[in-house]
């Protein structure tokens, strides 16, 4: 008896109304998994609903995640929010079969948060860069483009590998985003389903972390950053140890928190305090005159930083090298399926991806345009820019299944670090070729935001498509419609940077921390201009990376903390001890899971409402209004300190809330 024939004997049953048991645990000898869409029958997938739905939630979010990202360093993951979205109104609007429409919506409007990281991790520090030698150039379409070809490499070159990661390593990793995504979007079914009341949640949850935000943001009512060097005492201390204690305030950092949980918000913040409360009172104390003169804030932009970006680059490396098993296999099955090594039978609607044959034209096609982009668009000179093709071609190829295989084990994707390392390479290629200065800083930036793109879309993709797998959607479809969304996401990406640089800007006092980008610019400027490279405080973090990765200490998350600045780390630590104290007050561990489950769903809203709201922020600032607080620094402080409590105890107070609602 074939395969296909065996599932068919297998999925000879009902449609069932959850999860089935081995759905995230790895099957015995001779055993199936069977999704709740049976395999072999056909559901409403594709329709104007389900793609109209993605679209609009691909723009929306798209807007959110650039401006938090830029913000703060963290883009956050839409899949969840977007698949409450989607149960939400499924049920309001009472739609007939909705999970095959849900898994569409989820898929295409997921676009939003992977273009989101590849654009805002590099682009913006052409605009960094520009302030400094105005020379460089930069404009919409080179943003779009790269934003655009990087996600469709990512998919094409993501898609050989399907059956590998999300069939044959079934319940072999543990996919920790895909595995919340797909209980939410199966919530949905069953009569007694409460995606209403989560909508709901998610809903008054979003106004209030849209509205709060938006008010510190445009009227300052309140500090969005508490900082001991507001107070005499803390600049006293400021000046006679470089220590400084700060924390942001934004309703949408501390959600972000709340979801990437105590354990890894703690190695965050445990990075930012080494650099902050060591490394910063050491050389601030006992380096030459010329640094001890600096503010701890000085310090930390000129020097300490860069011993993070040694380490992230060192991080994406070790990864690199984790993988390279997995890279050989995945590899080896894509040459098999290239080859065409099949049984030559019909395969079942379940596992149908698109064509083999189709890939590698599409593949052609997009490479062709990548080249055309490079020569025409970037760097003017055909061996230079075949030179920036062959790097692009690799690097997102070989890199792909390495993105894919970190989301798979801890749902968070080390694509900076594997940036960083592409800048380093590439750049030091085109200076061997004769392409330097600032037309070498500008292919360089472009070039790696096509790649950074790249890798960030297969990392994402292989969520959606496992989503999609666990509850039997089409995987040919899945992958049809995701380059609609990455058209759409790469556009919207677009004009929000080219918003927000007018109206922050990535340079200055009260500029987007943008800090991805800004590790980018430190890399290339001396590398390209031919100025000093810091190599020392590079190979510092490099080796900080190898220890930390010797002593089981996940480096990517510890050398993170050391690159973003301390505020914006002490409010993931807030939110991960806030996620903590939520999940473990109850003996009963279905009352704490009911409860961690509800604050996660409070904490998405926070995050979506305070990012898009931001956006709605910078549009009011943008449009000429502006608000001068009367209020004292000082009272601000106080001020902030109150409603930031107040926010917290909001969190907590609804999330606790669950125990009554699951009794």
């Amino acid at each position: 008896m074939s395969k296909n024939q065996i599932d068919e004997v297998v999925y000879q049953d009902a449609d069932p109304v959850e999860m089935p048991e081995n759905a995230f645990r790895e099957l015995g000898e001779g055993e199936h998994y069977r999704p709740i869409m049976h395999p072999a029958h056909d559901y409403p997938e594709v329709t104007p609903y389900s793609v109209s739905m993605g679209l609009i939630l691909a723009i929306i979010f798209s807007a959110a995640a650039a401006y938090l990202g830029l913000k703060v360093g963290q883009v956050f993951e839409a899949a969840i929010p977007i698949a409450i979205i989607a149960v939400g109104f499924s049920g309001a609007l009472k739609k007939k079969n909705p999970l095959g429409q849900n898994v569409i919506i989820q898929s295409i409007g997921a676009c939003s948060g992977v273009i989101v990281a590849g654009a805002i991790f590099t682009l913006p520090a052409l605009y960094i860069l520009q302030a400094k030698y105005p020379d460089i150039s930069v404009n919409f379409f080179q943003i779009f483009l790269s934003s655009l070809l990087g996600g469709i490499l990512g998919i094409l070159f993501f898609i050989p590998f399907r059956k590998y990661f999300v069939k044959d390593m079934h319940g072999k990793y543990p996919f920790p985003e895909a595995t919340a995504t797909t209980q939410v979007l199966a919530s949905g079914l069953g009569k007694d389903s409460a995606n209403a009341g989560q909508a709901k949640t998610l809903i008054f949850a979003s106004l209030i972390g849209g509205i709060y935000d938006y008010v510190v943001e445009t009227f300052g009512f309140w500090a969005n950053t508490l900082n001991t060097m507001v107070t005499s005492w803390g600049q006293t201390l400021a000046e006679k140890t470089k220590l400084v204690v700060s924390c942001n305030t934004t309703a949408a950092v501390l959600g972000l928190g709340y979801i990437i949980g105590l354990k890894y918000s703690f190695i965050i913040f445990a990075g930012s305090i080494f650099v902050w409360w060591v490394i910063i009172p050491l050389i601030g104390t006992y380096g030459a005159a010329d640094i001890t003169s600096l503010s701890p804030v000085e310090i930390f932009s000129d020097y300490a930083r860069l011993i993070g970006i040694g380490g992230i680059a060192m991080a994406g490396i070790i990864g690199i090298v984790k993988s390279w098993g997995i890279i050989r296999e995945a590899v080896g099955l894509a040459s098999r399926e290239f080859k065409g090594g099949t049984d030559g039978k019909k395969t079942i609607r379940w596992q149908t991806d698109i064509s083999m044959k189709h890939i590698v034209f599409f593949i052609a096609i997009a490479l062709i345009a990548v080249f055309v982009f490079f020569w025409a668009g970037v760097i003017n000179t055909f061996w230079q820019a075949l030179v920036a093709w062959i790097v692009v071609t690799l690097i997102a190829f070989l890199f792909t299944t390495v993105a894919a295989n970190a989301i798979a084990i801890v749902g968070s994707n080390p694509v900076s670090g594997m940036t960083l390392m592409t800048l380093i390479i590439a750049s030091a290629i085109f200076v061997a070729v004769g392409l330097n200065g600032t037309s070498g800083i500008a292919a360089s930036m472009v070039i790696g935001g096509v790649v950074c793109t790249a890798l960030s879309m297969a990392g994402g993709f292989v969520t959606d498509l496992k989503v999609g797998y666990w509850l039997g959607s089409t995987p040919k479809k899945q992958e049809s419609w995701k380059f609609l969304g990455t058209l759409v996401s790469a556009a919207t990406v677009g004009g929000v940077i080219l918003l927000l640089n007018q109206v922050y800007g990535f340079t200055g006092e009260n500029a987007l921390v943008a800090p991805q980008a800004n590790a980018m610019a430190k890399v290339i400027e001396p590398l390209m201009m031919g100025g000093d490279t810091p190599w020392i405080l590079y190979m510092v973090g490099a080796i900080l990376a190898l220890i930390l990765n010797w002593l089981g200490v996940p480096a990517l998350a510890f050398c993170l903390g050391m690159f973003i600045p301390l505020q914006l780390n002490t409010p993931l630590l807030v939110g991960g001890a806030v996620a903590w104290f939520i999940s473990s007050r109850s003996k009963d561990k279905a009352v704490n899971a009911a409860r961690n489950e509800r604050g996660t769903l409070i904490a998405s809203g926070l995050i979506a409402g305070g990012a898009l709201f931001g956006v709605f922020a910078a549009l009011t600032r943008f449009l000429g209004f502006e608000y001068t607080n009367p209020m004292t620094a000082i009272a601000t402080q106080w001020t902030g300190l109150a409603v930031y409590a107040l926010l917290i105890i909001y969190l907590i107070w609804d999330s606790m809330r669950a125990k009554a609602l699951k009794d």
